[in-house]
C-alpha cells in the first residue's frame, strides 16, 4: 500500500466514524428533545428552536454532508454496510440512555446487523477513486 493508498483509507475510516457518531447523536438528541406530542403543523416548526432538538438538527446536517462527502470517493457498496454500525449504536444509546426497552427480535436483528458489518469491513480495503478520477463504464 502506497502513501495515497493509506492517506485515503485513513479518511475513510475519519469520515465513517464522523458519519456514524453524528447520526446517532443527532437522532438521540432529536428524541430527546421531543415532546410526547405534537398536535399541530405549528408544533413542529416551534419545536425546532428546543436546545436538544435544535442540536439534533445540527448533527444530522454534520451527517448528511460528511455522508456525501464520503460517497463522493468510497464505494456505496463499502459505505453503506460499515455506517450501518449507526443502527446498533442507536439501539443501545435509547437502551442505556433513554431506557427504552429491547425485545429479543429487536436483538437478533441487531446481531445479524453487525455480522453484516464485520462481513463486509473484514473482508477488503474500501475501493476508493481519487477525486477527479472515473471508474470503468462510468458515464462521463
Amino acid at each position: 500500500m502506497n502513501h495515497e493508498q493509506a492517506r485515503l483509507r485513513l479518511k475513510t475510516w475519519i469520515f465513517a466514524v464522523v458519519v456514524v457518531s453524528s447520526n446517532v447523536f443527532g437522532n438521540l438528541f432529536l428524541k430527546r428533545g421531543m415532546p410526547p406530542a405534537l398536535k399541530t403543523p405549528l408544533d413542529y416548526i416551534t419545536v425546532l428552536f428546543r436546545p436538544w432538538v435544535a442540536l439534533g438538527v445540527v448533527l444530522l446536517i454534520v451527517w448528511l454532508m460528511s455522508r456525501m462527502a464520503l460517497l463522493s470517493w468510497a464505494d456505496l457498496s463499502y459505505v453503506l454496510p460499515v455506517t450501518s454500525v449507526g443502527y446498533v449504536l442507536v439501539a443501545i444509546a435509547g437502551k442505556v440512555l433513554l431506557n427504552e426497552q429491547i425485545s429479543m427480535k429487536r436483538w437478533a436483528g441487531i446481531g445479524l446487523i453487525v455480522a453484516g458489518v464485520a462481513l463486509v469491513s473484514g473482508g477488503s480495503a474500501p475501493q476508493t477513486a481519487h477525486p477527479g478520477a472515473r471508474k470503468v463504464g462510468a458515464v462521463p
